[in-house]
């Protein structure tokens, strides 16, 4: 039997890009999804779609993860359901642009809202059911959890965060059986990539348009890197880097920050 096959695993951001190609792998393998995004349209699209495709019991609940009791709710349904959770997926989130000193702490504030205080509300309401099953929290982060670029506003910060509160999670409960893996991902390949931030990079050089913040990496497909993530949770590793190369980077820049800097200027000019 495969190891995903009748798990419950819950995954935020379920209606898009990453958050939806761990839907398809999880379904695929015969796990139990519960679909968490805030468009209710879009979500019950996303539910009978992933029936079709991969026939499996599936909830889709609306849910937006800057709202306690909308989170309280999706964990309620969900044990309601199921009478049991396996697997946490934080994968809501967004990416920003812009010159830091123009980023103010408002800007800041709603970037970390979503992207770290989002992903610790789900965590904390999930942790009950997770250390019960000894399950898995799977946390979505971006290579800008290890190291930051330029032109990229107040997203590095709020990923950089996500990178802690994932070791402090591990360093704290991996006695008590929970799992938590960190996934620092490279640009993803979209249809409107090189446009997305066309509005947010304005007077920003042409670098800060492109995906990674002008970065030069190959965009990853999505479906590439779920299976790869459910891989690394199955293995129960602590982290996974995409692309594996990236990590000469974040060694260079932890031992030696200006040349580490150094690297990162040319690789974005």
């Amino acid at each position: 039997m495969a190891y995903w096959q009748d798990k419950i695993a819950i995954v935020t951001g379920a209606s898009a890009g990453l958050g939806w190609a761990l839907c398809c792998e999880l379904a695929r393998q015969k796990a139990r999804v519960v679909l968490a995004a805030r468009d209710a349209e879009r979500l019950e699209y996303c539910r009978e779609e992933l029936i079709r495709q991969h026939p499996t019991d599936v909830l889709a609940i609306s849910t937006d993860v800057t709202k306690d009791d909308q989170v309280a709710r999706l964990v309620d349904e969900t044990r309601s359901r199921f009478g049991r959770l396996d697997a946490l997926v934080n994968c809501a989130g967004r990416s920003a642009r812009g010159a830091l000193r123009s980023t103010s702490a408002a800007d800041c504030a709603e970037l970390m809202e979503l992207n770290f205080y989002g992903l610790v509300r789900c965590t904390q309401a999930a942790l009950p059911l997770l250390l019960d099953a000894r399950g898995h929290v799977i946390n979505i982060g971006s290579l800008a959890s290890k190291t930051a670029a330029p032109h990229l506003g107040a997203y590095a910060a709020s990923k950089f965060a996500v990178a802690a509160y994932s070791q402090q999670l591990r360093l704290e409960l991996a006695d008590l059986g929970l799992h938590v893996l960190l996934v620092c991902p490279g640009p993803l390949k979209r249809k409107d990539a090189g446009a997305r931030y066309d509005v947010q990079a304005a007077g920003l050089p042409d670098t800060a348009r492109e995906p990674g913040g002008g970065v030069k990496l190959r965009g990853i497909d999505p479906v590439l890197l779920a299976g790869k993530i459910l891989k690394a949770a199955e293995a129960r590793r602590p982290e996974l880097i995409v692309p594996g190369r990236a990590r000469w980077l974040f060694a260079i820049a932890q031992l030696w920050p200006s040349w580490g800097d150094s690297i990162l200027r040319r690789m974005t000019s």
